[in-house]
């Protein structure tokens, strides 16, 4: 690989938009809108977006039977750093295609390269995204993107080595520490990583020792960050008195310090709005590992043994599922520091 393709885009990577397939544009609409509190527009019968600044699409959902996440877009700094990107994944044999008009505008980007990705959710990155000169109809007061990027995405995965492997690949992904955490008697190894100042825009979780994937969707949750505590409270009430599912209360994180709830979405993922995380010092931070997700809090709200049965039956069904992976985009995936 030339040395053009092989130096570090760390800090010109940031979150920049998801793509939602979903059949549930009315509960999507309420749920976002009406409960988390985000901008809604809707662009015609099969496309609806929501805006959390001035960016014309943060969350593009799209009509179809997934009820997913199917691609996760990254805003890029300028054009050298797009094809860094794009040299780096054409050097390794994956197919890349650019982005058509139509996706470019439904996006509200301006240039868009699309390539595959770990568990089948296609990766994008474009450059200068468009802004609306239409004020913000939201419930929220504002929400925290600009360089630290939009949130962040949690996925569960059976090959987290390799996963971890095709961040570092293509975005120079940094690991800013883990967690260890059992829950109903499941041991679970959550890695974190950093392509900018947000302490982690992607989280990947594993079960220990066993190749299995307990979760349905291709992510466990997204997060946003809310502007104020009072957001985040307001927020949480609006998904109760609107009757959508809680999936934790209330808690605040070992790691990053956030103080979040998660709510699931009519997709059946879950949803974290979050608020005052810590901010990476990369002068002086050192990954180290945690025990358990929560200070306090975070405690599950109306799980039933039931629950806990089919999530199990989920992990079991894996086993005859491979996980998608990239290879030739993981390598041999990165062992755990």
């Amino acid at each position: 690989m030339n040395t053009t393709a092989s130096a570090s885009v760390f800090g010109a990577v940031h979150l920049g938009y998801i793509v939602i397939e979903t059949d549930r544009f009315g509960d999507w609409r309420r749920f976002g809108a009406d409960a988390i509190g985000m901008h809604h527009d809707d662009l015609d019968t099969g496309l609806m977006r929501f805006r959390l600044d001035d960016q014309e699409c943060r969350f593009l959902l799209r009509r179809g039977p997934a009820e997913d996440v199917v691609a996760t877009g990254w805003h890029v700094d300028d054009h050298a750093t797009f094809e860094r990107i794009e040299a780096r994944v054409r050097a390794r044999g994956v197919p890349v295609r650019q982005g058509t008009a139509d996706e470019a505008r439904t996006r509200g980007v301006e240039r868009l390269l699309r390539f595959p990705g770990p568990k089948g959710i296609t990766q994008e990155i474009y450059t200068t995204p468009s802004t609306s000169p239409d004020a913000l109809r939201m419930l929220a007061s504002g929400w925290v993107t600009g360089d630290a990027g939009l949130g962040h995405v949690a996925i569960t995965s059976a090959r987290p080595t390799l996963m971890r492997g095709y961040f570092d690949t293509v975005f120079d992904a940094r690991l800013t520490d883990y967690i260890d955490e059992t829950i109903s008697g499941v041991k679970l190894k959550i890695r974190f990583l950093r392509v900018n100042e947000r302490h982690h825009s992607i989280a990947i979780a594993a079960v220990r020792g066993l190749p299995i994937d307990p979760v349905r969707t291709r992510v466990q949750h997204l997060n946003i960050q809310a502007a104020g505590l009072d957001d985040l409270a307001r927020s949480y009430q609006r998904v109760h008195e609107l009757g959508f599912d809680m999936a934790l209360s209330v808690g605040q994180h070992t790691n990053d310090k956030e103080l979040s709830y998660y709510a699931r979405t009519p997709s059946g993922f879950e949803w974290e709005v979050g608020w005052n995380p810590v901010v990476v010092d990369e002068a002086t931070w050192q990954p180290s590992t945690h025990r358990g997700i929560s200070i306090w809090g975070h405690t599950p709200v109306g799980q039933t043994i039931i629950d806990k049965l089919d999530q199990f039956r989920l992990g079991a069904r894996s086993l005859a599922r491979p996980e998608k992976t990239v290879p030739a985009l993981s390598g041999a995936g990165i062992p755990d520091d």
